[in-house]
C-alpha cells in the first residue's frame, strides 16, 4: 500500500469560542491554513458526541402564526431551532451546521446587519459550518426562510 501526501492546504483545527466551556471533544472549526477567515460562519466543523437534528424549521409560533417579513421570520426561525435543541438537551455553541433556504437571495444579503445581529442575540459568536440556498418556494407559501439545523453534544 503506498501513502501519498496531500497537495491541498493544510488544515488547522480551531477551538470554538465556546470549546473551554464545553467538556473534551466539543465542536472544532476547520478552517484550512492560508484560507481567509469567513464572516459568519465556518468552513466547517468536527465533533464527538450526541447528535441532534432539526427538520426545516420556519418561523411560526406555536399556534403556526407566520412573523410578518423576513427580518421577523428569521428571528422567530432562530428561536423556534434554540428551543428544539434546548429539548434535545443542546446549546447553541453546540451547533456544528444550519442550512438556510430563503425564496429571495437578495432579500437576504439587503438585510445582512440585522440578520447579524439577531442571529448573535439567539446564538451568541458561534458561528458552524452553514450553506443557503434560495429556493423556488416552502411548504408553506408565506414562509421567506426555513432552516435545519445539526448540533452535536460533547460527550
Amino acid at each position: 500500500m503506498s501513502v501519498t501526501t496531500p497537495k491541498g492546504p493544510q488544515l488547522a483545527v480551531l477551538p470554538t469560542a465556546a470549546e473551554n466551556d464545553t467538556p473534551r471533544g466539543g465542536a472544532q472549526v476547520l478552517q484550512p491554513s492560508g484560507w481567509p477567515m469567513p464572516k459568519g460562519y465556518a468552513n466547517g466543523m468536527a465533533a464527538e458526541g450526541r447528535i441532534v437534528v432539526t427538520g426545516g424549521v420556519i418561523g411560526w409560533d406555536a399556534e403556526e402564526r407566520l412573523a410578518d417579513g423576513f427580518v421577523a421570520q428569521v428571528a422567530q426561525t432562530l428561536s423556534n431551532i434554540a428551543a428544539i435543541l434546548a429539548e434535545g438537551g443542546a446549546r447553541p455553541e453546540h451547533l456544528v451546521r444550519l442550512t438556510w433556504y430563503v425564496v429571495d437571495m437578495d432579500e437576504y444579503l439587503t438585510n445582512l446587519k440585522e440578520l447579524g445581529r439577531i442571529y448573535r442575540a439567539v446564538f451568541g459568536a458561534h458561528y458552524p459550518a452553514m450553506a443557503l440556498v434560495q429556493v423556488v418556494r416552502l411548504v408553506e407559501k408565506a414562509a421567506r426562510v426555513e432552516i435545519e439545523a445539526t448540533a452535536v453534544i460533547p460527550r
